[in-house]
């Protein structure tokens, strides 16, 4: 099977890019224009059911998502590699250090969920697992998770980006993958560094509920909170997250 990914740059240090619920690998706004390329190789990844692979089907697990990325990773000839996951991806490049802890440099996530269950109430329950089949659960979803504070233009540019780029069936595996991970205590404790970025304004994956999910269990973690951004930094501050990812990676 081959792989397509989005490769920006031509440098030696190798980073994998796994995009949110809603993204894909062309879905990173103006972000992928300003970085270095020529000190880094990003590679955008996207899921099965998503992007150029919406065709293939698959059981839209974790361990799908990281045996991926490592078989890209082995058809590329990279042996270590450093990783960015934006929402969801939180727990998929944790899930990747967990089979290969060896190959992993550095981890940066992006308004993250970790590697164990995320807490929803009835309502939220609803909310999500209705966003699938209903567009409009879609875009409360992200305005809400952006602080109800940007443009409803862009909003629904987002809520229009994942329905064209992903399938129902991959959008809602998906779903099911990054609300019950369950596997802490494989990755906890691990000596990597990681970069740990919550929006300023998201309410649900911000600097408060990373300082539980994230800070306790890694102890080379490190928070910083991005100003005037939401869940969606790639959109609302892509200069700034692109600095700031960058001078971790290379510090």
């Amino acid at each position: 099977m081959t792989i397509p990914c989005l490769t920006v740059g031509s440098g030696d240090h190798h980073v994998f890019v796994l995009h949110g619920w809603f993204g894909s690998a062309d879905g990173w706004g103006l972000f992928p224009t300003y970085l270095d390329g020529e000190r880094f190789s990003y590679h955008f990844t996207d899921n099965r059911g998503y992007g150029a692979r919406m065709a293939e089907t698959g059981d839209y697990t974790l361990d799908e998502v990281a045996g991926d990325v490592l078989a890209l990773a082995d058809s590329l000839g990279v042996r270590s590699f450093s990783l960015v996951g934006h929402s969801m991806g939180g727990a998929e490049v944790l899930r990747v250090l967990a089979l290969a802890p060896d190959r992993v440099r550095k981890i940066v996530a992006i308004t993250p969920v970790g590697a164990e269950p995320t807490p929803l109430d009835e309502a939220g329950h609803d909310l999500f697992y209705g966003a699938p089949e209903d567009p409009a659960k879609r875009f409360g979803i992200i305005d809400f998770t952006t602080g109800n504070r940007n443009t409803a233009t862009w909003v629904q540019s987002v809520v229009d980006h994942s329905l064209s780029h992903s399938t129902v069936e991959g959008f809602r595996g998906a779903l099911v993958a990054w609300v019950t991970p369950d596997f802490l205590s494989e990755v906890a404790g691990l000596p990597h560094p990681i970069l740990v970025i919550p929006g300023e304004h998201d309410p649900a994956l911000g600097e408060a509920t990373v300082r539980q999910t994230y800070a306790p269990h890694f102890p080379h973690a490190q928070i910083e909170v991005m100003p005037n951004a939401g869940h969606y930094p790639m959109f609302e501050t892509p200069v700034q997250l692109a600095t700031v990812i960058e001078r971790f990676l290379a510090g």
